[in-house]
């Protein structure tokens, strides 16, 4: 699962991962599949003044994991980690959901409905899909 993200979006401030987490975040949504440890921490060290250890970068994988943020699947005597999200924002979407519930959702639906140019973006997203 990749998904093409712009400059402007990767380089934001990640509100729901810290800054660690949100690097290796990005390696997994540009990777072209499941990655193991040393993968990452490949693409992490490269141009890297002072590289990052290796358990440094399997433990925040792990953490990843727990939160439910990447998937981990055995390769070899390790794992291969991917993305369970395809961003930010549905990470961000699945613990507001997860935290306040069917609440959320209602304050989600009175800001479409009091916002017109929202609410437009919203019905043409009901009608074509995401994506479009």
């Amino acid at each position: 699962m990749t998904a093409e993200r712009s400059p402007a979006t990767a380089s934001q401030e990640c509100l729901v991962f810290g800054p660690l987490e949100n690097q290796i975040m990005e390696v997994l949504w540009q990777g072209a599949g499941p990655m193991t440890v040393r993968e990452v921490l490949g693409v992490l060290n490269t141009g890297r003044e002072t590289p990052l250890a290796y358990t440094t970068v399997m433990t925040v994988l792990s953490r990843l994991a727990e939160k439910g943020a990447a998937s981990r699947t055995k390769a070899g005597r390790g794992y291969a980690y991917s993305p369970c999200v395809p961003d930010e924002a549905a990470m961000a979407v699945r613990e507001v959901i997860r935290d306040f519930g069917v609440s959320a959702v209602g304050h989600f639906l009175d800001e479409i409905r009091n916002e017109p140019g929202l609410r437009e973006s919203f019905e043409k997203l009901l009608r074509e899909g995401p994506g479009h």
